[in-house]
């Protein structure tokens, strides 16, 4: 999928990696390709340079992600998407990971869905590596999102996305989904890690 970005105008672009990584350490590379900057960048930007959403700088950083299971969306991968098409809920992030999960309402649109699960990005996993530039590294180790299934139906991971805070100043933050990536099946089992390694250039 290499869709031009339809918020260039904004000079915003994305590059996203993801990293097989086998317990001996060996890496498999899945995924090399751009991503989509999706319009809720857009909206989240609008709401900081127009100054009428939050007054904290920190509500407009880019800290949470989910994956999901159903993409791509239906319609196909556009930058119109709010959000992802089978995010992971519940106990399926798995119970014994590393990962910080937060549950907060989401900004879809112009509406608000309640009570969506997102994995945390550590600060220390934020990194500027350029003027312009931020790498996120997202990290589903290996006790994280094993042998999905729902109803007996074997599951696969197939999409991810980043989400900016809290852009409207809500009292609970909701968050709003900034860029997406659809990449082929990853059925994720406990024999290895996998790592999201996605760069922002603003």
């Amino acid at each position: 999928m290499r869709e031009k970005d339809k918020n260039s105008v904004l000079g915003i672009t994305g590059h996203l990696s993801i990293v097989k990584r086998m317990k001996d350490g060996t890496e498999e590379v899945l995924l090399d390709d751009s991503n989509i900057i999706v319009s809720g960048m857009g909206v989240g930007l609008s709401y900081l340079f127009t100054a009428s959403g939050s007054r904290s700088i920190l509500d407009y950083q880019i800290d949470r992600f989910q994956v999901g299971v159903s993409g791509p969306p239906t319609g196909g991968v556009t930058s119109s998407i709010f959000q992802l098409s089978g995010a992971l809920t519940g106990t399926e992030y798995g119970t014994n990971s590393n990962l910080y999960l937060d549950t907060r309402d989401q900004l879809t649109g112009t509406n608000v869905t309640s009570n969506r699960l997102f994995a945390l990005i550590p600060k220390h996993k934020i990194t500027r590596v350029g003027n312009a530039s931020v790498r996120y590294t997202l990290v589903l180790d290996e006790n994280a999102c094993n042998n999905l299934s729902r109803s007996g139906q074997t599951l696969n991971l197939n999409e991810i996305g980043m989400f900016m805070k809290n852009p409207t100043g809500n009292a609970s933050p909701r968050p709003i989904l900034v860029c997406y990536r659809t990449f082929s099946n990853i059925r994720k089992t406990s024999d290895f890690s996998l790592i999201f390694r996605w760069t922002l250039n603003f």
